[in-house]
């Protein structure tokens, strides 16, 4: 598949016969790409950080044409007013496309609310189903250099390396620094470089405030900071009145999966985002209330992932780097709830079969192949 045709690209064009249109997503996944690809796109562009582009999107010189697209906008204090004023007050049949590498459903910035005048529309770095993976060598290509398109298709390990090092710092020194009140980077880079360490284990802010000697109020808002700039991601645990589930501890996993060192842990790490891809496009193109969790009870059993809907567990996923038998906390989980799938998948194993249980034990491109 080409990699400049995104899986999102007839989902925008859909919605923007109908609505304004925001894409989010961390920087330089794509989106810039998928916008400019888009009829009349390259003309249509306007992006905040290129200070003619923002000139003319304060002297109202917009471009010619059926489209707008307006990249980075998000981070104009009374963005949101403005849009509002723009959609409001376009033209028949004119288009307005936002993108950002923010949560741009959480930077309110004063003004009126959008709400009712855009569709939501995440997108995730590059996967399996997107990119057609078969063979075991372009599988291992994608498990190493990561999803984000340059440091992927570069096939270099060490461009990827420099390219991880150079993005965090610039998600930091520029990102950070423009849309969060956080003055102490220094601190916050460590924290980034301390975070990929600990993916798949129960995420402490305690821990990390002794780590770092920072209070728990910074921590905490650092980690908050992180999120809605697309840098981690945290799962909550999965209850039910029949399990006796951990109720509070987070797990936390990155969008650029190449910083985590551990094989194992990289592999976790992968199949969350992989699985956070295909529940934010199901959330987003056809509102389907569903969410990504994990399980752990307290007498130490664990499932990595459980994808639900409408509360109730629809996917039970165990990860695990090579051939192994059936997992006993999937097998517990899946006791409990038969109705559900329940798939143990390896990074290595050759293995594909299913236990009279019905849990499906294989190789993880079985499960991926089938997402988004």
């Amino acid at each position: 598949m080409h990699p400049l045709r995104r899986y999102l690209q007839p989902q925008v064009r859909r919605d923007l016969a109908r609505k304004m249109v925001f894409v989010a997503g961390p920087r330089q996944v794509g989106k810039t790409t998928l916008a400019r690809a888009l009829p009349g796109g390259a003309h249509a562009y306007l992006n905040w950080d290129v200070p003619a582009h923002r000139t003319r999107i304060l002297e109202g010189e917009l471009p010619n044409g059926k489209l707008w697209i307006f990249d980075e906008i998000h981070k104009y204090r009374r963005w949101r007013n403005l849009m509002k004023g723009l959609y409001d007050g376009r033209p028949s049949g004119q288009k307005i496309l936002v993108t950002g590498s923010a949560r741009l459903d959480l930077y309110r910035f004063g003004g009126d609310s959008l709400q009712g005048r855009y569709h939501m529309l995440r997108l995730h770095p590059l996967s399996v189903a997107e990119l057609d993976i078969r063979s075991g060598a372009d599988w291992m290509q994608l498990l190493t250099l990561g999803g984000f398109p340059e440091p992927y298709l570069s096939g270099s390990h060490t461009e990827a390396r420099r390219w991880s090092r150079e993005y965090r710092t610039r998600l930091i020194r520029e990102d950070v620094a423009s849309l969060e009140r956080i003055v102490d980077l220094g601190h916050l880079e460590l924290l980034m470089m301390r975070l990929p360490q600990l993916v798949g284990a129960p995420l402490s802010v305690n821990s990390l405030r002794e780590d770092l000697q920072i209070s728990f109020k910074a921590a905490s808002a650092w980690l908050g900071a992180l999120e809605r700039l697309y840098a981690i991601f945290r799962l909550a645990p999965f209850g039910a009145p029949k399990i006796r589930a951990v109720k509070k501890e987070q797990k936390h996993y990155h969008l650029d999966w190449s910083l985590v060192e551990s094989d194992a842990a990289r592999f976790e790490n992968l199949v969350a985002c992989h699985l956070l891809k295909w529940v934010h496009f199901l959330q987003d193109s056809s509102g389907r209330d569903m969410e990504l969790r994990y399980f752990r009870d307290v007498d130490g059993r664990e499932v990595d992932f459980v994808v639900t809907e409408a509360g109730l567990p629809l996917h039970l996923i165990e990860c695990k780097w090579s051939d192994a038998d059936a997992d006993r906390g999937l097998r517990y989980l899946h006791e409990r709830f038969p109705q559900a799938t329940a798939w143990q998948i390896s990074a290595t194993g050759s293995k594909d079969y299913q236990r009279p249980d019905g849990i499906r034990v294989a190789p993880a491109l079985e499960l991926l192949k089938t997402l988004v």
